[in-house]
């Protein structure tokens, strides 16, 4: 029997626990959650006898080595900063890892002892970035097959508050770890622009936000997420004149934001 180990059960895990409840039934896996709060991380399983739930203190290193090795997959939902001594564990320990967070030099660094050992890292797995890049490469990969070529690149992706539950003037409401809604955009951005390359500081990020239209929906703002240029040559596309990728919001969410950063 495979086991699959979810690692972190805050409010970026529960709709991945759901999935993962279901295919543990469906394909006899055993599904290990591991999570500070063990209280928390049980009631997302409603008691599901296909799921073990234990209380993990991350930082500890015996308790983290003991349920990595029972593990033949590990996902890792914790913040990035914690990612690494997860990954250093699954290298040693020989198991495949999934994360949903940026690939950092900390895991880069592990990448000849991750070939080495035939193992699997899959980071960058999330929404944003995961699902953005899979939508990206299907687009490149059709306009290619059609004997087409690029110009100009715009990815746009964000969480936004469903219209039924929003009802406050930022008209955003908080669905991760609220440290990183704090800390989106602290690094400025990269991207390019008509063939230039632009940068960003923080302090001006949230000012004059651009906007895009998308169907049934009110008008969105946008601003660049974070070192856009990097992607580039993973998307083979270096004639793109234009190339940014941005998070969506809604306007108000602009105005407020640009009050905090200039405060």
């Amino acid at each position: 029997m495979k086991t699959v180990l979810l690692i972190g059960a805050g409010k970026s895990a529960t709709v991945l626990i759901n999935y993962l409840l279901k295919e543990a039934e469906t394909n006899k896996w055993k599904f290990i959650i591991a999570d500070a709060d063990r209280e928390q991380a049980l009631a997302k399983t409603n008691n599901s006898r296909f799921a073990e739930v234990l209380q993990l203190d991350v930082t500890n290193d015996v308790q983290r080595e003991k349920v990595i090795q029972r593990a033949h997959v590990v996902i890792s939902m914790m913040p990035p900063a914690l990612h690494f001594l997860i990954a250093k564990d699954c290298v040693e320990l020989r198991k495949h890892l999934l994360t949903a967070s940026y690939l950092d030099d900390k895991m880069k660094s592990l990448k000849d002892e991750i070939h080495q050992r035939k193992l699997l890292f899959l980071c960058e797995m999330g929404l944003d970035p995961g699902i953005d890049h899979m939508s990206a490469m299907k687009i490149i990969h059709h306009i290619r097959q059609q004997g087409g070529s690029i110009t100009s690149f715009k990815s746009h992706c964000g969480g936004l508050v469903a219209p039924e539950s929003d009802n406050n003037p930022w008209h955003y409401k908080i669905s991760w770890n609220p440290r990183n809604v704090v800390l989106a955009g602290k690094a400025g951005a990269e991207f390019r622009r008509n063939g230039e390359q632009q940068h960003l500081e923080y302090e001006r990020l949230f000012d004059n936000a651009e906007t895009v239209s998308v169907g049934g929906l009110p008008p969105l703002a946008f601003y660049p997420n974070r070192d856009s240029l990097s992607y580039i040559p993973v998307y083979k596309i270096p004639e793109a004149q234009t190339f940014v990728r941005t998070t969506l919001r809604y306007p108000a969410y602009f105005i407020g934001w640009n009050a905090n950063v200039k405060a």
